[in-house]
């Protein structure tokens, strides 16, 4: 749903809701996680409905629960006042968010909000905004991945009294989605921090995804915003120059004159070294895998020096801060070194993956690979490629994952060290049998895939 009028719930009706949840203890949609004291938003999806759980969520301590009029569970409002009926619940709970946006303003100035988003990188670079933020300022911040139509209200709905700055994190899956979101979150700054091939079955091409990500742009213009832009990526400079933008904040590893070091073999991180003045420069020891992440980590920098963080303090967060939830992350089991980027995957992603894993020096290599997903009628095409650029990398043995890539080796072939595995649950069950040993191995694949099964096994 696209929020272009807000006017459909007055003022007096949302006003009364913020006083209701500035005395709750919080929001949540979920009712078996429930807290006492928050408000439970019954929200309807296309395999559930939050309105049955309603009275559940009661039970377990909710203040209130706001469910949808004309609802089983709206036929009790009358009985009990814990119960709000309201025409659209998540619409609501955007308007809800909008509005505590708006009147959470530290020191009576408005709170300033970094809107971010982009095919790859959203998360690791907003959890190294954050890190750099909070060496100067109290940070509010999307947690994990909640960065959709729910996931943005309810980080918004985070906002103390205390916070100084927002990070708001937004993805996309279709066209009109930033749009929608950038509406709810109003940031002053806008970051994109790149455009690829992800989420191409519900985009419909390449440009499609472009014009959706530069939506954050589009509102960033309208409301006399700036943006921090990647000067290294050409396509960002065009999408901001085709809209008139010129508050820009200009950052990039070749822009800034960064130089990326060749990773120890022992510790296979990403290094820089960065000029801190005309004479000096710093290096940046990082705890983070692939060359990829060289750009995330200059955003950082960059809004870092924006708002006024010493670049000592900056370059303390970024060597600071340790990868997880399966992003650029790396692992030594007993016997093996893991590189575990299996979070998501599109041919953006896998391709920085296996240029990295081509980088490191290790003696023998591998690649566990699950399907690129959502790529719609380019997926055939992608996954050939892919399939292709591995069996040319000279790594002593690839393993692939899914349906898509089966298909690939029914066009392409079988190359010689691949093998092929209907699931990762299959995959993991050969590797135990296998007892592989003294390999460096990438694994990545889009959620759906779950690689991070075969890690067990390693």
């Amino acid at each position: 749903m696209h929020l272009h009028n807000f006017d459909l719930m007055t003022d007096t009706d949302i006003n009364h809701l913020h006083a209701l949840f500035m005395g709750s203890t919080g929001v949540n949609t979920d009712s078996r996680t429930i807290k006492p004291g928050e408000i439970f938003f019954a929200i309807k999806g296309e395999n559930f409905d939050g309105n049955e759980y309603a009275e559940k969520a009661l039970e377990a301590g909710a203040a209130y629960a706001i469910v949808s009029a004309g609802s089983a569970a709206a036929e009790s409002a009358g009985k009990d006042s814990r119960i709000i009926p309201v025409e659209d619940t998540l619409y609501t709970l955007k308007a809800l968010a909008r509005t505590h946006r708006c009147q959470m303003a530290p020191g009576g100035k408005r709170l300033p909000v970094i809107g971010l988003t982009g095919t790859n990188g959203k998360t690791t670079t907003k959890e190294l905004i954050r890190a750099v933020l909070e060496k100067k300022y109290r940070v509010t911040a999307t947690q994990g991945n909640l960065n959709n139509e729910i996931g943005v209200p309810l980080s918004l709905l985070k906002i103390t009294d205390e916070t100084q700055i927002a990070v708001i994190e937004m993805g996309a899956s279709h066209p009109g989605d930033i749009k929608s979101l950038v509406e709810v979150s109003m940031p002053d700054y806008g970051l994109i921090t790149n455009v690829g091939k992800g989420h191409l079955l519900g985009f419909g091409s390449y440009e499609g995804v472009r014009k959706t990500k530069g939506e954050l742009y589009d509102y960033i213009r309208d409301t006399g915003g700036k943006i921090f832009l990647n000067e290294d990526l050409p396509y960002l400079q065009e999408m901001a120059s085709e809209r008139g933008i010129e508050d820009i904040i200009p950052y990039g590893v070749n822009y800034d004159g960064v130089k990326i070091l060749p990773p120890d073999p022992e510790k296979p991180f990403i290094r820089m070294e960065i000029p801190v003045s005309c004479t000096e420069t710093c290096t940046l020891e990082t705890n983070l895998v692939g060359r990829y992440n060289a750009e995330n980590i200059m955003a950082a920098i960059s809004v870092g020096k924006y708002f006024g963080v010493p670049v000592a303090e900056i370059i303390e967060a970024i060597s600071g801060y340790t990868p997880s939830n399966n992003r650029s992350q790396l692992t030594r089991t007993a016997r093996n070194t893991l590189i575990i980027d299996a979070y998501n995957a599109n041919p953006v992603s896998m391709e920085a993956a296996l240029d990295n894993l081509g980088t490191i020096p290790a003696g023998r290599k591998a690649a566990m690979l699950g399907d690129m997903l959502e790529l719609g009628a380019d997926s055939a095409a992608e996954h050939d490629r892919i399939l292709r650029r591995v069996a040319g990398m000279g790594l002593v043995e690839a393993f692939f994952v899914g349906d898509e890539f089966g298909a690939a080796f029914s066009r392409c072939g079988t190359p010689a060290g691949c093998r092929h595995f209907g699931t990762s649950g299959q995959l993991a069950e050969y590797l135990e049998g296998r007892g592989l040993s003294g390999y460096t191995i990438l694994i990545k694949g889009s959620r759906g895939t779950h690689m991070e099964n075969v890690i067990p096994a390693l």
